[in-house]
């Protein structure tokens, strides 16, 4: 460290050096203010020193700017607030659904067949039917009994397949009603093993296509 002499009284300032030189920055600084500052800044050139020296022209043109920005923003109209079009919308392919098809469906048919079957005979009366197709019917004999099977067979359907929905011994009458379970012939099969000939007569109602004697 180093050690430093105080200064002493004789060294310092008096009062009125002091206040000359506060006078003095003063003056200086309100001539500075009046033929600098005023006349660049706003204009105002109260001595003509401002315009001798090119200031008041500054503040003039200053002075001309803030009064046209200040008119723009007074005319200015408020700008709109954007509103934001809505996102659009994704558009989904979507397939034609198509129109149930109907089925074609059978006309209901009523139909009457009478056979006769001497002793030992034997006889076959079919109708063609569509899956799901209904038929009610009804077969009686003149008094002898029969056997009989109901069944069906489908059309180009294994050799010898059948499908029975019902059959009997020595009975002399049937009646009811069958869905068809598959497209094909369905119908009667009677033989007579009686010694007598026998007259059979077959009533039908359904949705069938035709009806036939095979054999």
């Amino acid at each position: 460290m180093f050690n430093t002499n105080l200064p002493t009284l004789n060294e310092l300032p008096t009062s009125r050096q002091l206040l000359r030189s506060t006078v003095v920055a003063v003056a200086v600084a309100a001539a500075l203010l009046v033929t600098v500052v005023m006349p660049s800044e706003y204009a105002i050139d109260p001595t003509g020193a401002g315009r001798v020296l090119g200031l008041t022209q500054m503040g003039e043109i200053k002075k001309t700017l803030a009064d046209e920005a200040a008119a723009d923003a007074a005319v200015q109209p408020a700008a709109a607030p954007v509103s934001e079009a809505p996102a659009p919308q994704e558009q989904v392919a979507t397939a034609p659904v198509a129109e149930p098809v109907a089925e074609p469906q059978p006309d209901l048919k009523s139909d009457e067949m009478t056979v006769t079957l001497k002793p030992g005979e034997a006889t076959e009366i079919k109708l063609e039917m569509l899956t799901k197709a209904r038929v009610s019917y009804e077969w009686t004999t003149n008094g002898v009994p029969v056997n009989h099977d109901t069944h069906g067979e489908p059309y180009n359907g294994p050799k010898g397949y059948y499908h029975s929905y019902s059959k009997a011994k020595q009975i002399n009458a049937d009646k009811g009603e069958f869905t068809a379970i598959f497209d094909g012939t369905h119908g009667w099969f009677w033989r007579n093993r009686s010694n007598s000939d026998v007259t059979i007569t077959l009533r039908t109602k359904g949705e069938y296509l035709s009806i036939k004697r095979v054999i």
